[in-house]
């Protein structure tokens, strides 16, 4: 498949705007087990806002798509996702810098850009029941799709299904970050809301490849 371009990245935006508002109940449901239980609705304000931002602007890369989504993010999701998220889409965007197309190798740099950013935000480590129990074995699944000869949608592909296993797998952690930290053994069982949500926005990147 040939790289992915503007118009994969806006799509991406879009179907995760969709994908937050079917579920927002349900991840704020989630996060109200474990957290303040707003995560739900802060995530679908933010996307919603992209999404009408998106209507007005007419973005010209790929990179200039994700810096309008990180910008808005932070502007508009309280709580710690916005800094969070936005950070995340910021350094992908720095990634993927000026490019008009990205191949597989670049939407790698993306992601693991995205991770860091996440990383150095908030300071957590796979295993502390964080979004990036989704956002590192997503990565690490990327670049083993890549290594395998893997194009653009494939990269995107296993990285989805990737980070929907890590999100899968905070359900039995105890927190070590965050408001849920404060639970102890109490957040066992549940699963991070944080994790959850970017498992969504990860499937929608991986959905608007094939599409």
């Amino acid at each position: 498949m040939e790289a992915l371009g503007t118009d994969w990245a806006i799509d991406w935006v879009r179907r995760s705007a969709a994908v937050i508002a079917e579920h927002k109940a349900e991840l704020s449901g989630l996060d109200r087990a474990i957290g303040d239980g707003d995560h739900g609705e802060n995530l679908d304000r933010g996307f919603r806002a992209v999404a009408a931002k998106l209507d007005d602007a007419t973005p010209e890369t790929p990179g200039a798509v994700l810096k309008l989504v990180a910008t808005t993010l932070i502007s508009t999701v309280g709580g710690a996702s916005g800094p969070l998220l936005g950070t995340a889409y910021l350094k992908g965007a720095q990634a993927a810098g000026d490019a008009e197309r990205l191949d597989a190798a670049a939407v790698v740099a993306l992601l693991a850009a995205a991770r860091d950013g996440v990383v150095l935000r908030g300071k957590a480590e796979p295993g502390d029941k964080t979004m990036i129990d989704a956002w590192d074995p997503a990565v690490r699944a990327a670049q083993g799709a890549l290594d395998a000869g893997g194009d653009a949608s494939a990269v995107l592909s296993a990285a989805a299904e990737a980070a929907e296993s890590g999100a899968e797998a905070t359900d039995p952690l105890v927190a070590r970050k965050g408001r849920a930290s404060y639970l102890g053994e109490r957040a066992v069982g549940h699963r991070d809301p944080g994790a959850q949500s970017s498992a969504y926005q990860l499937r929608a990147a991986a959905t608007a490849a094939e599409g």
